[in-house]
């Protein structure tokens, strides 16, 4: 009883920080519910440290690289099918059709997708998803939108996992005991994985929401170009130029830091002439294993 005081307590001074925070900061573009999003981030912290985090770190702890492994590579497995979808519907049927052979290879070879096979064979995982494929359909991602228990979206991606969601195999599954443990397992074993992520984002992020937030939106614009450049972000190709054109001259690896500018006279031309130190051209093996023999 005194635990879920203390939780609730912590909560109220979250959301009340959360408030505090959002009334001195400018409101952002794309954010335009600071206030709700934070206080429902605000509610996930909390049940990510009471619960979530907690379960992660001891499963790390007790289980084997190799078992987080096949365990990740059976959901990954799963997901391609919904990956297969959209990417049809953007329009990429040669994506399609390696998501289609991954999942066949994978679910056949791989043992119901225990290990992965496909990538061996040189057929690369996609990141697809319906929020993306309306993003390449020409829809805005609309506000930041933080959902509770599921963590960052937005108005465009949000109502999309119903799509998404039909798609996975293990929605079909029958044995509820044994889907909804599955899945427990899958969210255990996805927040392990990002451990080191969220330890760094609390060590060095000032505000923790706005950090996730920005990089979040930027990671989904990423992915509705496929990593393509972004239109809107200045480019620094003339500073590029520029950095060029001050490279005189390239070295083999430490010749650079070895080289001694060689005096010149007066009447000799004004371009030095690098040289070795004398006892570094004493020894022709040492200039051999540098790279400066021709």
């Amino acid at each position: 009883m005194l635990t879920s005081i203390r939780k609730v307590i912590l909560l109220l001074g979250v959301l009340g920080l959360s408030t505090a925070c959002t009334s001195m900061r400018a409101p952002s573009e794309s954010d335009p519910l600071e206030g709700l999003n934070r206080s429902i981030d605000g509610f996930n912290q909390v049940v990510d440290k009471a619960v979530i985090k907690p379960l992660a770190q001891g499963y790390d702890k007790v289980t084997p690289p190799e078992i987080k492994t096949v365990i990740g590579n059976f959901f990954s497995n799963l997901d391609d099918v919904s990956v297969a979808f959209n990417n049809l519907l953007q329009g990429k049927p040669k994506a399609a059709g390696s998501d289609i052979t991954r999942f066949a290879l994978n679910t056949t070879i791989g043992i119901v997708g225990l290990a992965d096979v496909a990538t061996e064979l040189g057929f690369q995982k996609n990141d697809e998803d319906f929020g993306q494929t309306l993003g390449v359909w020409g829809m805005g991602s609309g506000p930041y939108l933080v959902l509770p228990l599921l963590g960052p979206s937005t108005l465009r991606d949000a109502p999309a996992r119903f799509v998404d969601a039909p798609l996975d195999p293990l929605y079909h599954y029958d044995d509820v005991r044994v889907r909804n443990s599955l899945l427990v397992v899958n969210v255990v074993n996805t927040r392990a994985r990002l451990l080191p992520a969220t330890d760094l984002v609390e060590r060095i992020a000032l505000d923790q929401y706005a950090f996730v937030r920005d990089a979040y939106l930027k990671r989904r614009a990423s992915l509705v170009r496929d990593g393509a450049p972004d239109p809107n972000e200045p480019l620094y190709e003339d500073y590029e130029d520029e950095s060029r054109s001050e490279t005189i001259e390239s070295f083999p690896p430490f010749k650079s830091a070895l080289l001694l500018p060689k005096p010149v006279n007066e009447s000799s031309s004004t371009q030095l002439d690098p040289v070795l130190p004398e006892d570094l051209q004493q020894s022709e093996r040492a200039k051999s294993g540098l790279g400066l023999l021709n």
